[in-house]
C-alpha cells in the first residue's frame, strides 16, 4: 500500500502542468471525454508497466533521446493531420458514432509515445528500483490518470463553448509546439 500512495502521490503531482496533461485537455476538446480518458488509462498502463519493469531490471539505461525524437516526429504529423480537419459525409459520421475505436486508438498511440522518456515514465522507474513493482505500477497509472482526467473536463468544457475552427488551430499549435519541444529534447 505504500508503494501505491508514494506512487500515486508523486506521479500525480508530475503530471501537473506536464505536456501529457496538455494533451489530455486537447484531445478533450476533439473527442469525447470517456474515449480520451480509456486511451489515456490504456497507454498509461502499458508505459507504467514497462517503467516497473524496467526500474527493477535495468534501471537507467534508456534511450531517451532517439525516443524523444521520434515522438516529436510523431506529434508534428499531428498537428498537420489537425490543422488539416476531417469531413465526414453521412455515412462516416453514422460509422464513427457507432465506434469508439479510432479515437481511443488516436489519444492511446499519443500518450503511449509521448510518456516514453518523459518525466513521469523515469519517476515510476526510479520508484520501481525502491518500492514493489504492484503498488508501484498502480499508484503511478491512477496518479497520472487522475491528473490527465482533470485535463480532460477543463478540455470538454472548452470544446463546448469555442468554435471548432479556433478549437482545431489551438490543437494543431499545441500538437507543433509538443513536437518541437520532443524533438529539441532528444536532439539536446
Amino acid at each position: 500500500m505504500y508503494a501505491f500512495l508514494l506512487s500515486a502521490g508523486v506521479i500525480f503531482v508530475a503530471e501537473l502542468g506536464d505536456k501529457s496533461q496538455l494533451m489530455a485537455m486537447t484531445f478533450a476538446t476533439r473527442f469525447p471525454m470517456r474515449q480520451v480518458l480509456l486511451g489515456i488509462t490504456l497507454a498509461t498502463a502499458v508505459v507504467h508497466l514497462a517503467s516497473v519493469a524496467l526500474g527493477a531490471a535495468i534501471g537507467s539505461s534508456l534511450p531517451t533521446d532517439a525516443i524523444a525524437i521520434a515522438a516529436g516526429i510523431s506529434f508534428l504529423g499531428f498537428a498537420a493531420w489537425t490543422l488539416r480537419g476531417d469531413r465526414l459525409d453521412e455515412e462516416e459520421q453514422s460509422k464513427a458514432s457507432r465506434t469508439t475505436r479510432s479515437a481511443v486508438l488516436a489519444v492511446g498511440v499519443a500518450f503511449f509515445l509521448a510518456e516514453l522518456g518523459d518525466k513521469t515514465m523515469l519517476a515510476t522507474v526510479a520508484l520501481a528500483t525502491r518500492e514493489g513493482w504492484l503498488g508501484t505500477w498502480l499508484g503511478s497509472t491512477v496518479g497520472m490518470v487522475a491528473a490527465d482526467a482533470l485535463a480532460i473536463v477543463v478540455g470538454a468544457i472548452l470544446g463546448r463553448h469555442l468554435p471548432e475552427r479556433v478549437i482545431r488551430y489551438a490543437a494543431a499549435a499545441a500538437f507543433a509546439v509538443f513536437g518541437v519541444l520532443l524533438i529539441l529534447q532528444g536532439a539536446l
